[in-house]
């Protein structure tokens, strides 16, 4: 496995997988062809079915900056070895292709060239299963932070700061905002709305409704494209920051304390995304919005005092209860239902924590399995359910809503 660093990309939304991963891929193309008289660019599969709404086109062409480049949509081709394809290309002056680029963005910001390709980088985990990484723990009597921490470099806590930094910013920022998100379905924010209601209720129910304000808040500033943190994708940045930002502005939780929550939060995401996917159009939802309410659950456990049982616990019912969960975003933007599935989540992470906290952490279903699982139920899902914007809630009439008038 990777750097549990990789797990956590600071950058700008709307989404990992068709903005961020395009924008990387167009500025390496770029900077290969840098004589390049103009670009080509073709996206297939679910690239090009909501890539428009994701503002792809846009990413890939601020890469390119004053260079001319052209944008082919082919949503009616579909890669074997992942929907998100890309072809670049670089033309002469004559038109003629000097070079050219198969890529794929798998998620999360990360970009792939293929079967294979892994097979030439170095580990940073040998471990690849919670199952064997409990081994470790058991006989090195080690919390999960520190198994973590005996296998990153020495710059992982300065990393981890550097994220939470920007995790807070992004929640105070969102909770300024009022305006309305870019895009057709002309949704107006509600973060900060949601926040000053949640000040005048009482004490059970008010700590539950900001948490709901701080993740509304991150999801909202990834709907107008601002600065968030993949976690482990741009849908999915505001369960984390939403539960952490609460637990420690509620409940005292030192940065250093939440760190090493982050540190075990993203060995978990990195478990999802190596035995499974983190991928909307690989998987589904339940790879971004699951996989950030098992990083939100168990870093919740762990700042509680949860045990490696009961931090295991919160995670399975952190994805058995997300599995299925389909990705159909009405009019391909990052809005309905990603905005609210953030805050919803944040929730679900904190009462599975819960749950898992008051009892010894015994359960039937491992982690690994419900991994394994979320791997097979995303394949059985059919492709238009899968952030192509064909299936689902993504093909209800919303030209004729009363909120479209």
């Amino acid at each position: 496995m990777e750097s549990v660093k990789e797990i956590y990309k600071i950058g700008l939304g709307p989404s990992s997988s068709h903005t961020m991963g395009p924008n990387k891929a167009a500025t390496i193309f770029a900077g290969r062809h840098s004589d390049a008289a103009s670009f080509r660019v073709t996206l297939y599969g679910s690239l090009a079915a909501t890539g428009k709404g994701h503002m792809t086109d846009l990413a890939i062409q601020r890469a390119f900056g004053d260079t001319p480049s052209e944008i082919l949509w082919r949503a009616d081709i579909v890669p074997e070895f992942h929907t998100n394809g890309m072809l670049f290309e670089a033309l002469d002056d004559n038109g003629k292709v000097t070079g050219d680029w198969t890529v794929y963005s798998i998620g999360g910001g990360y970009l792939s060239e293929g079967p294979g390709e892994e097979d030439d980088k170095k580990p940073v985990y040998t471990r690849k299963t919670l199952e064997e990484v409990k081994e470790i723990l058991a006989k090195e009597g080690f919390s999960f932070w520190e198994y973590v921490q005996s296998h990153e470099d020495k710059d992982l806590w300065d990393y981890l700061a550097e994220v939470w930094d920007a995790m807070q910013q992004s929640v105070r920022e969102g909770l300024e905002n009022d305006d309305k998100l870019p895009g057709c379905l002309r949704l107006r924010s509600k973060a900060k709305q949601y926040y000053v209601r949640a000040q005048g209720l009482t004490s059970s129910m008010k700590g539950r409704a900001l948490a709901c304000s701080y993740a509304l808040a991150v999801s909202e500033m990834n709907a107008r494209g601002g600065r968030v943190v993949t976690a482990p994708t741009c849908g999915s940045c505001g369960v984390v920051p939403g539960v952490l930002y609460h637990l420690k502005t509620a409940h005292g939780f030192s940065d250093k304390d939440i760190l090493k929550a982050l540190a075990t939060a993203g060995l978990f995401g990195n478990f999802i995304k190596t035995n499974a996917s983190i991928s909307g159009a690989e998987v589904g939802c339940q790879g971004e919005v699951g996989s950030a309410c098992v990083m939100a659950a168990v870093a919740a456990n762990q700042l509680f005092g949860g045990t490696v049982s009961q931090i295991e616990y919160a995670a399975e019912m952190a994805m058995e209860h997300n599995l299925g969960l389909t990705c159909d975003p009405v009019c391909g933007l990052v809005q309905i239902p990603c905005i609210e599935r953030n805050p919803l989540a944040a929730l679900r992470a904190l009462d599975v924590s819960m749950y898992a906290l008051l009892g010894d952490g015994s359960h039937i279903v491992s982690f690994d399995k419900v991994v394994e699982t979320m791997k097979r139920t995303g394949k059985d899902i059919p492709s238009l359910y899968k952030e192509t914007a064909a299936g689902g809630l993504a093909i209800l009439d919303y030209e004729k809503s009363k909120y479209l008038k």
